[in-house]
């Protein structure tokens, strides 16, 4: 299949955006694994990181956990460098700031930007200047419901999310051509992971069984727009619980 290789140099995953095991970072990270790919977490938090890596170990895969901030571009061409067969990247990073519009400060709006947005740039351009010249690999970014519209008290985290989606559009018009797989991934509901279970206990407990996005059913779609043939090729795929309106 287009994207692998057929040899026994082993590729790798880069996963930005990896926060606790029961998050979607460390599924995805997890579920490239599972497939022989040595896989980079990369996020803040060591401590966090260093327990995803250790269960992908125990499990019998590979990873490295890389301390790196997504806004900084020395930091992620750092990362980048640790990767001697990079295949697939993943941007997952992510803020949700939920104001008021007339509450919002210049800070906070530059944050979600800056999150959002701007470090899926500094990301993506990475994997493009990395992948490109192989001509393969798969470039995926994670959006969500305010990638496509601005609900009330989200203008900041909308706007920096629409502003991803188009860095990923106009990425897979550019690099589609010339063999880099371009995905915008856009979460449509809530995630059944650890932030979303600590911060609003009471949406997970009404959102009832199979009401929240499981992040290991996220993963495998992840894993399946990677394996995708090039003649059919997913730009944007939606995903989102089913019961969830739309």
């Amino acid at each position: 299949m287009p994207g692998r290789l057929h040899c026994n140099m082993v590729t790798e995953a880069i996963i930005v955006g990896v926060g606790a095991e029961q998050g979607l970072g460390a599924a995805v990270a997890r579920r490239f694994a599972r497939e022989g790919h040595r896989v980079l977490v990369a996020g803040r938090t060591m401590d966090k990181l260093a327990a995803v890596v250790e269960g992908i170990t125990a499990a019998g895969g590979t990873a490295e956990a890389i301390v790196a901030d997504a806004t900084d571009s020395l930091e992620i061409a750092r990362l980048f460098d640790r990767a001697a067969d990079p295949e697939i990247v993943v941007f997952n990073a992510g803020v949700n700031i939920r104001t008021p519009f007339r509450d919002i400060s210049v800070e906070t709006f530059e944050e979600a930007w800056r999150t959002n947005t701007l470090g899926g740039f500094v990301v993506g351009r990475e994997a493009a200047r990395r992948l490109v010249p192989k001509g393969r690999g798969t470039l995926i970014f994670t959006g969500a419901t305010a990638s496509l519209r601005g609900a009330a008290n989200f203008a900041a985290f909308a706007s920096a999310k629409a502003g991803l989606r188009a860095i990923a559009q106009s990425a897979a018009r550019e690099l589609g051509p010339l063999g880099l797989h371009v995905a915008h991934a856009v979460i449509d509901g809530g995630i059944d992971g650890e932030r979303l279970r600590q911060r609003r206990p009471e949406r997970v407990a009404a959102a009832g069984e199979d009401g929240l996005l499981n992040t290991d059913a996220i993963a495998e779609a992840y894993w399946q727009l990677h394996r995708q043939h090039r003649s059919a090729w997913t730009l944007e795929l939606d995903l989102r619980p089913y019961k969830e309106t739309f």
